[in-house]
């Protein structure tokens, strides 16, 4: 019998969240028959092994031929699945209801990309929890206005998939640029806050700044008429912060998170703003080993002239 959902999963060095994430997919209640497929890029941790416990298939993606559209590429070219599911290997999904949620608006054939709400855990910075807020509130919208989508947790048909298929050159927002070309021929992307994850990042503030600068680089290639200006990174940086201090009416408490709150916003906007000045063809194997694989270059820096 063929196997109706695949989902594949990402991995570099994710045995912290992995077993969560797994033991979380097996307790969900579907009715759907699915496969567990995981593309790992390298992983020197006991990755493999968790997922071999859980009995998973696994490939394999060289570290030189790395990028998240071809990673996914190969990913779906390994699996079976009529319905793709793609889920961050730091991701957990909330409930058990995350996968049937998740899937059921493609399959009554309402739209033909969906992607979930995605929370931050207890030891996220309270700059990403207002992040997570904003892009993936509590209404759903089914179909969506917009192109807006993410595959750290999302689901495509496969027959979608194969029609555009993700870009293997993005540095980055590969689900974005598939969702934009999906939109623009007259599909329709779904937002579904039921089928919820918690997203943990563990990045120190290097990290966080290279994550920004290269989906920055991305959506140049995405939105080329989108220009970010000293004067917009600072008005950005200002305003971020001063919203952070009055989110959810906690002045008093977030005050004394104020340190953290300056740091994370200054990494976002400084690393948007950079990676906003390069060309995508300019972009070194130097460069890309640095963002495709920045736990491993912790001492690397890079500079540009702006």
């Amino acid at each position: 019998m063929k196997t109706e959902i695949s989902i594949v999963i990402r991995t570099l060095n994710e045995e912290k969240h992995l077993p969560s994430l797994l033991s979380a997919i097996r307790s969900q209640k579907t009715k759907f028959t699915y496969e567990i497929v995981l593309i790992d890029s390298g992983s020197k941790d006991k990755t493999l092994e968790i997922a071999k416990k859980f009995k998973c298939k696994i490939t394999h993606i060289a570290k030189a031929n790395f990028s998240f559209g071809r990673s996914l590429n190969k990913g779906i070219n390994f699996s079976n699945g009529t319905y793709l599911v793609f889920i961050s290997g730091h991701c957990v999904p909330k409930d058990q209801n995350w996968l049937e949620n998740l899937v059921s608006p493609i399959v009554d054939k309402k739209v033909e990309y969906t992607y979930g709400q995605q929370l931050g855990g207890e030891t996220s910075f309270w700059s990403e929890k207002q992040i997570y807020k904003k892009y993936f509130p509590d209404k759903r919208k089914l179909p969506q206005v917009g192109f807006f989508c993410n595959n750290a947790n999302s689901a495509i048909l496969l027959t979608t998939w194969k029609k555009y298929l993700f870009d293997e050159e993005l540095t980055g927002l590969e689900d974005l640029e598939l969702a934009k070309r999906l939109t623009n021929d007259g599909g329709k992307i779904g937002y579904i806050p039921e089928a919820a994850v918690y997203h943990f990042h563990n990045e120190s503030w290097a990290q966080i700044r290279r994550r920004f600068e290269r989906e920055a680089i991305a959506l140049k290639k995405i939105m080329p008429n989108l220009i970010i200006k000293k004067r917009d990174l600072i008005r950005y940086i200002f305003m971020a912060i001063l919203n952070d201090i009055f989110a959810e009416n906690k002045f008093l408490s977030n005050i004394k998170k104020l340190p953290d709150i300056m740091l994370y916003r200054f990494n976002q906007y400084y690393g948007s703003f950079i990676g906003n000045r390069y060309d995508q063809k300019e972009i070194s194997s130097k460069l890309k080993e640095i963002y495709f694989y920045p736990s491993s270059l912790q001492n690397n820096t890079i500079e540009i002239d702006y």
